[in-house]
């Protein structure tokens, strides 16, 4: 009898010994990512009887079943889902906004407001040398604006296929990490510590994964994963032990473009779908901005072929260039300006010409178009940053409900602690009393 207690005491002990680890481990790692909380299953040690007075002290007393982790796939996989979505939303607003800060800061409306202001001056004295001064350099001034949002488009997109480019890796690790993961997750006996941390590192790998790009994750019951790339239909990108690498390919027109294995992959979501969709945003503004330079030189080059400079020379091409990476000034002074209709004689002071153009320059002309684009970037921006806003919303909820169901509660760990010190404390006395009972059967023979 004093040994049964003895052995029940420390089964006690022992086992309330675990649920004091996994307690202090939960409270340690309680802010840690992607740590999910731990419990102990606990199991009554049952006597199956036996022919002796005695029974065997292996069968009484408690044990450690199991060690469990919170978890719920579905949850998991809402996570995922929608924080990918919100990856991508935000990735292709972030592209849109640099590419409106690069027209912002290159002041192209004002600088076409200016460039039509003067030649409102110069149309009040066509033949004065400083206002035809301020016009070329005006217009210096709306060719280096151009130039400017043109090199600094062509900057942002830089900087968004260097970031693809590094999402890529990310990609590449993380599907290698999975794949190393589901090798050692098949050699770890399912219930244990050790599974439970593979667990953990697992659902990390997959969470930066989805990050990047869309994916769709089947379970086996020892905990290794499948992954597919892009959705439940695309090409495979973690199998057992093999990870598939994805790589990236910069297109001529600045996109991007990616495989996996060397076979064309569509990301769908993440972040690297974020940042593809953004170049291709960014190609088309960069086209619209080639269009309204071009659309400048037309007409101010149209102009001069039609005047007659003040020294009675057939008017010269003002810019040079055919798109806003190339435009310049091809007039060496303003004096080359042609104010005058063709076959005015020199000194004429006809602004017939000027006119033209300034009429050019007036409904549906490039100050229009320079309204346009900014207002539909705005727009759009605005759009999708309502869009993302929401995204980000379902992403957040998503992110909650997971952490209610995995996330450490440090009160309910407070209460866990104090429960389990005490069962530790009364597993302690069985074992002092059996001991007590023990010293006074030995005494009863004396």
């Amino acid at each position: 009898m004093p040994s049964d207690l003895i052995n029940i005491g420390r089964s006690g002990a022992l086992a309330a010994r675990a649920a004091l680890d996994v307690t202090a481990q939960n409270i340690t790692n309680a802010n840690s990512e992607g740590y999910s909380r731990r419990s102990v299953a606990l199991a009554e040690v049952r006597s199956t009887g036996s022919v002796a007075y005695y029974s065997s002290s292996q069968l009484s007393g408690v044990r450690v079943e199991e060690f469990r982790r919170s978890d719920s796939i579905f949850l998991q996989n809402e996570a995922r889902r929608t924080g990918s979505d919100a990856a991508r939303a935000d990735a292709e607003l972030a592209g849109l906004r640099s590419g409106e800060q690069a027209l912002e800061q290159a002041q192209i409306f004002p600088a076409i407001v200016e460039f039509e202001a003067a030649l409102g001056q110069l149309r009040s004295d066509p033949l004065n040398e400083g206002a035809r001064a301020v016009v070329l350099e005006n217009g210096r001034g709306l060719a280096d604006s151009l130039r400017i949002a043109d090199s600094s488009l062509a900057a942002s997109g830089e900087q968004i296929r260097g970031e693809a480019a590094a999402g890529v890796d990310r990609v590449n690790t993380a599907a290698s990490e999975l794949a190393r993961l589901n090798v050692a997750l098949g050699k770890t006996q399912p219930g244990t510590t050790a599974q439970i941390t593979l667990l953990d590192q697992r659902d990390a790998q997959l969470g930066r994964l989805s990050d990047e790009v869309g994916i769709a994750v089947s379970y086996e019951d020892n905990g290794t994963v499948s992954v597919q790339f892009g959705n439940n239909a695309g090409p495979t990108l973690v199998q057992n032990a093999t990870a598939g690498t994805l790589a990236l390919t910069n297109n001529p027109d600045g996109t991007v473009a990616f495989t996996l294995d060397g076979a064309a992959a569509d990301p769908i979501t993440g972040g690297l779908a974020g940042k593809a969709s953004a170049l291709v945003e960014q190609r088309d503004l960069g086209a619209e901005l080639d269009g309204l330079a071009a659309q400048i030189i037309t007409a101010v080059n149209d102009a001069q072929a039609n005047g007659t400079a003040p020294d009675g020379t057939a008017g010269q091409p003002f810019f040079s260039g055919s798109d806003a990476g190339t435009i310049g000034i091809a007039l060496s002074s303003g004096a080359g300006i042609a104010t005058a209709p063709a076959g005015a004689p020199a000194g004429s002071r006809d602004t017939g010409n000027l006119d033209a153009l300034r009429a050019s320059f007036a409904t549906g002309g490039p100050p229009s178009e320079a309204n346009r684009i900014l207002l539909e970037l705005s727009s759009t921006i605005s759009s999708r940053t309502v869009t993302r806003d929401a995204l980000a919303t379902v992403a957040q909820s998503a992110d909650s409900a997971l952490a209610r169901e995995t996330a450490v509660d440090l009160n309910e760990e407070a209460t866990n602690l104090v429960r389990f010190q005490q069962a530790f404390q009364a597993s302690g006395r069985i074992i002092q009393t059996a001991s007590e009972i023990f010293n006074t059967v030995l005494g009863l023979g004396r």
